[in-house]
């Protein structure tokens, strides 16, 4: 059996969706669903069971026989970066962490997970996989980064597969849920949907109008990277998973535009809230990645936003 956690979420779901396609469906969903809307994310997939969260972790911490687990893809999180209950924070996201981590090595099962590359912060000292360039701002980020610090103590001695996934900008089907958490992706094209205009934010920082930078990755590349390593047992470690190339947020308002055949930007004044707060620029450094062998390729901005555009208004070719 494979457990997803999180897998009525946005990439728990696409890796769902993913071993489907491989032909999997022994798989144990767990999420919850307070937010019954998200059940439309798991209503077109195969799987043999659903359990709450919190039911799960209880089971999990009172031995409770699940069968052969050969792999866990820990997606589950609370991932609102203006969360700032510390105690909830850590208690969903480190703690959660590393009761499932501990019971994965004790039988055996691969644990693939989702960090976050928010650990970088303002990103001023680069996007490596190194303490360095490591400073996060935000509850989340920190519970992410805490976790990958235990990780990093454990991999030496692991007795099976652990392989951390720092995701950068992540956009695609299936994140309508995530309401203002959602991509720019999905939000530009509702509002060139509804209004005929993309509103970006005015520059700030030395960038242009719409100019800030982010490392945009479609979600299927993200599902590609997991699959890959669960495929890959032998191969542990702590990855970047971007594109290795930053584009603008006009680059993506221009792709939304085009799909449309209409609409236009609409710059507004940048948040004074965000001011000092915010990733005006990502950039994957994906050397790791690729040296530890995945090689496949991943897709540009414009040509992923077609294909979520497509996926999303049912556009066959």
């Amino acid at each position: 059996m494979i457990v997803v956690t999180g897998g009525a979420g946005f990439i728990g779901s696409n890796i769902v969706e993913g071993l489907n396609r491989k032909g999997i469906t022994d798989i144990l969903v767990v999420d919850n669903l307070s937010n019954g809307k998200k059940m439309y994310n798991l209503s077109d997939l195969d799987f043999l069971d659903y359990m709450d969260k919190d039911d799960f972790i209880a089971r999990v911490g009172s031995n409770y026989s699940f069968g052969r687990v050969e792999a866990v893809f820990h997606e589950g999180a609370c991932s609102s970066t203006t969360e700032w209950d510390g105690r909830y924070v850590m208690r969903n996201n480190f703690e959660y962490s590393k009761t499932l981590l501990h019971w994965c090595q004790g039988i055996k099962a691969s644990f693939l997970y989702a960090s976050s590359a928010s650990v970088y912060g303002l990103g001023e000292k680069g996007f490596r996989e190194e303490r360095d360039c490591e400073l996060p701002i935000n509850m989340y980020a920190f519970s992410k980064f805490q976790f990958d610090q235990y990780v990093r103590k454990l991999l030496p001695g692991a007795k099976s597969q652990v392989a951390g996934f720092r995701y950068f900008n992540v956009y695609g089907p299936r994140e309508g849920h995530k309401g203002q958490m959602s991509s720019v992706a999905f939000h530009f094209n509702n509002q060139v949907k509804d209004s005929g205009k993309a509103r970006l934010f005015e520059g700030t920082g030395g960038y242009a109008n719409g100019g800030q930078r982010r490392d945009f990755i479609y979600v299927g590349d993200c599902v590609n990277v997991n699959l890959w390593f669960f495929d890959n047992p032998s191969k542990s470690g702590i990855f970047n998973l971007g594109t290795g190339k930053s584009s603008s947020f006009n680059d993506i308002a221009n792709a939304v535009i085009k799909w449309h055949g209409r609409g236009e930007k609409e710059y507004i004044p940048f948040p004074a809230h965000l001011k000092g707060a915010y990733q005006s620029f990502t950039e994957a450094d994906i050397s790791f990645l690729r040296k530890t062998g995945y090689n496949s390729p991943f897709l540009a901005a414009e040509e992923g936003v077609k294909k979520y555009l497509d996926i999303m208004f049912h556009v066959k070719h």
